[in-house]
């Protein structure tokens, strides 16, 4: 572990810091199902896999536990409906101190089946619900008017993702959205790439939604491109080797991933976007924010399942017994 990495999380655990804005974390409530696998099947084929157990997911889920784990106080708007799943997702927040503002009725929630390889990659087959059927009258009463906003590209995507995106639209200039923009990024349109990536949205990508934006070899000139539009902090992630963060000429670079095992990546990018939304409202410069990003990404992965993100004690101590 750095130096540097070690004093930010001491001064962090110490309670050096303390959070200085509003955040809201909109999106997804599903349960994952984890099972393992030599191999994925083919078209037509047949694989045997073994059962790893039964997760909370979906991107905001998943963020809103981590900011909970690290003493960040947040806005969740998740669509939590009736059925099966929606009983166990309330039963199973409620243990982890994690509620919703959104209590909506209609349809069940989703769920996820998580195909894990033995390298640790993860492929996802989601059937949706209810967190993906947005109403307007959902959204009526809700506006920040200030600090950070979470939105995931797997809701901004979907059939009725235009309702958020109206909603973002009309967001005070004040609030700054974080997006992940997602897997999904391949079926949406470039007209609404063109109104999502906007001035004031923070962005963060991992590499293959960056090449599909246009990203080849420069990453630095990649990110720079997207700052001239957004005014705010762009994140490229690269995995186990880490990621490059741009915030603006002078403050720009390469930060190095932890050195883990990995268990699985579920949740590797949620569990960033935590570090960095948790890092921004505390804050803490981009740079720091994107090694407390790290940090906490690379815990996750040499986790099983996305739902078990650290507290930052927890954080210190796993960094300290592997200090890579």
């Amino acid at each position: 572990m750095s130096n540097e990495r070690r004093e930010l999380l001491q001064t962090l655990t110490q309670g050096g810091w303390h959070q200085q804005c509003p955040v809201t974390v909109i999106g997804a409530a599903v349960m994952d199902m984890v099972v393992s696998a030599d191999a994925l099947p083919v078209r037509g084929g047949d694989v045997s896999a073994q059962m790893q157990g039964l997760h909370l997911g979906g991107c905001a889920l998943n963020i809103a536990v981590a900011l909970r784990q690290l003493g960040i106080t947040s806005r969740n708007l998740l669509p939590v409906g009736e059925g099966v799943w929606a009983e166990r997702l309330r039963s199973e927040m409620a243990q982890r101190g994690v509620s919703s503002d959104l209590q909506v009725s209609g349809e069940d929630n989703g769920w996820c089946l998580a195909l894990v390889e033995p390298d640790g990659e993860r492929t996802f087959i989601s059937i949706d619900g209810i967190e993906n059927q947005w109403q307007p009258e959902w959204l009526a009463d809700v506006t920040p008017q200030s600090g950070l906003v979470y939105l995931s590209g797997y809701q901004l995507g979907a059939r009725q993702g235009h309702v958020l995106v109206d909603w973002l639209l009309r967001l005070p200039a004040q609030v700054r959205v974080v997006l992940d923009i997602g897997p999904r990024i391949d079926v949406m349109a470039q007209s609404l790439l063109q109104r999502l990536i906007r001035p004031g949205v923070i962005l963060t990508l991992n590499q293959r939604e960056a090449q599909h934006l246009g990203m080849q070899e420069d990453i630095a000139g990649f990110c720079q491109q997207l700052w001239s539009t957004t005014g705010q902090l762009v994140i490229v992630r690269c995995g186990g080797e880490g990621g490059y963060y741009f915030a603006g000429p002078e403050d720009q670079g390469w930060i190095a991933a932890r050195q883990v095992k990995v268990v699985d990546s579920i949740g590797a990018g949620d569990s960033h976007s935590a570090g960095l939304l948790a890092g921004l409202a505390l804050g803490l410069t981009a740079r720091q924010s994107m090694m407390l990003a790290n940090s906490i990404a690379g815990y996750v992965v040499s986790q099983a399942g996305g739902d078990c993100a650290p507290t930052l004690a927890e954080l210190l101590a796993s960094e300290e017994l592997n200090p890579r």
